[in-house]
């Protein structure tokens, strides 16, 4: 199961296309409008997002390029459009989106399409977010002190030049580059954190949720979506 945000200003659309991916298993939020997308995106990204170029409010172009620029786009999108053309669906391409789709839309090319976007979002999150680097000059980590002076933190772990390294739990150590897109690097610090916290909570969703401030069903999200499995690490610290 997947979750689907459906982003269009007809009802009519709205209501058909959450039965159609209802039916086939999938979680859906609707949004009518850009503003009620960008509130259903800062709850959590979904699996997938299904996005009408031709808003009232805010196009859906333009929304893309807000999500990209924001480093919010971090999901695959599938543009929608009755009236767009050649020209505007090359541009939604470009700017990041995965596909779009003519309405009226088919079934079997609006179930293609969303397959082809829920595999390449879990490609995504199974790819390797860490790239190997050399460690060039290490430097203890500087933590604000008493007075406003700063102290060593080794603990806490170390910058590299383009990158840093992290103690996780049980003294588990992760690399970071910097060298990374925002996107790719605020995922594989996610990752981190909150494996760190899994790692230290044995694996309780209760206690880790209550640990990072966030509802349970978000937390589920936003490990499905890292790739986490809670299960697998709490049998590692077991």
């Amino acid at each position: 199961m997947a979750n689907i945000l459906v982003v269009d200003d007809e009802m009519g659309i709205r209501e058909l296309l959450s039965e159609i991916l209802s039916d086939e298993g999938h979680a859906i939020q609707l949004a009518e409008n850009a503003q009620q997308a960008r509130e259903a995106r800062a709850q959590g990204a979904p699996d997938l997002v299904l996005l009408d170029i031709w808003m009232p409010d805010t196009d859906g172009v333009t929304l893309l390029k807000e999500w990209q620029r924001d480093g919010l786009l971090t999901m695959p999108v599938i543009m929608m459009s009755g009236h767009a053309t050649i020209d505007t669906a090359v541009e939604a391409t470009r700017i990041g989106a995965l596909n779009f789709l003519e309405k009226p839309i088919a079934l079997q090319k609006l179930l293609k399409a969303v397959q082809a976007g829920l595999t390449r979002a879990q490609e995504t999150v199974r790819a390797p977010a860490l790239a190997p680097r050399p460690v060039a000059a290490v430097l203890p980590e500087e933590t604000p002190a008493a007075g406003g002076f700063a102290q060593q933190n080794p603990a806490a772990g170390i910058a590299v030049r383009g990158g840093a390294t992290v103690a996780g739990a049980d003294n588990h150590m992760f690399n970071l580059s910097f060298d990374l897109p925002l996107r790719e690097a605020r995922d594989a610090f996610e990752r981190m954190y909150f494996e760190h916290h899994l790692g230290r909570e044995g694996g309780s969703m209760t206690r880790v949720a209550e640990k990072t401030g966030l509802e349970r069903t978000h937390l589920y999200r936003k490990l499905k979506q890292l790739g986490v499995e809670p299960g697998k690490l709490a049998k590692k610290n077991a």
